[in-house]
């Protein structure tokens, strides 16, 4: 039996206007302060951005329904961390040869095939785990509330085995070696954190945290000089 990956990506709950979607490097400018700058941006304009972001209720369901198609193996960890370019090395390191991704964005590469000639990254780990020959297969189940499309990818997917199913097209009984729980802060707001530890609770698997450390969220203190320099990220 091939082992099998099981990565999800928080963003793939959360949703908002396309206004307030974009492309980030991962990094602590993006995942902190530009959030502190586009909250002060949306205030000049008479608008609160928190109210902007919401998430789905699927939250709530969501590892039920993972369980009707899933079985964990015995002694099975969840890594959770802020960027998701780690699935690559815990596909690597667990010798999974499946992915399957819960996620708004493909994680393909962004740029057609030469997108993976650059180091492993957020955006194209899983385009990457397949052209390195690490992994036989993905399978990417998008959110509802993605912009992207299975044929913005077609010069990969003429290449390698890749699906694009939705969750209810899944079969039962697939059998998961580990699993992944990203956060994507450059993209998901700081202000839902704790919405997302009650999140990775609720899967019920014990846990392991690399490098997703805690963001510090309060509109309330921002003095002047602060205000200046998160308008200048």
């Amino acid at each position: 039996m091939r082992k099998c990956l099981l990565s999800v990506d928080w963003d793939y709950f959360v949703y908002t206007q396309k206004e307030n979607r974009g492309s980030y490097i991962e990094n602590s400018k993006n995942t902190v302060n530009l959030w502190y700058k586009r909250y002060l941006q949306s205030k000049i304009r008479g608008r609160d951005i928190q109210k902007s972001f919401k998430i789905s209720p699927a939250t709530g369901t969501f590892w039920e329904k993972i369980k009707e198609h899933f079985q964990f193996t015995k002694g099975i960890k969840a890594y959770v961390s802020d960027s998701h370019a780690l699935s690559y090395d815990i596909a690597k390191q667990n010798n999974c040869k499946k992915v399957f991704l819960f996620d708004a964005h493909a994680d393909l590469g962004y740029g057609d095939i030469s997108s993976l000639n650059f180091e492993v990254n957020c955006a194209n780990w899983l385009g990457k785990l397949l052209k390195d020959g690490q992994i036989e297969e993905a399978s990417i189940i998008y959110s509802p509330h993605t912009d992207e499309k299975p044929e913005y990818f077609n010069s990969m997917n003429n290449i390698y085995k890749i699906r694009y199913p939705s969750l209810d097209d899944l079969e039962t009984g697939i059998k998961v070696s580990a699993v992944h729980i990203c956060r994507s802060g450059a993209w998901t707001p700081p202000w839902l954190d704790e919405k997302f530890a009650e999140f990775v609770k609720s899967s019920g698997i014990p846990c392991e945290i690399i490098d997703c450390p805690q963001r510090k969220w309060d509109t309330e203190k921002i003095s002047f000089s602060d205000a200046i320099y998160y308008m200048m990220a």
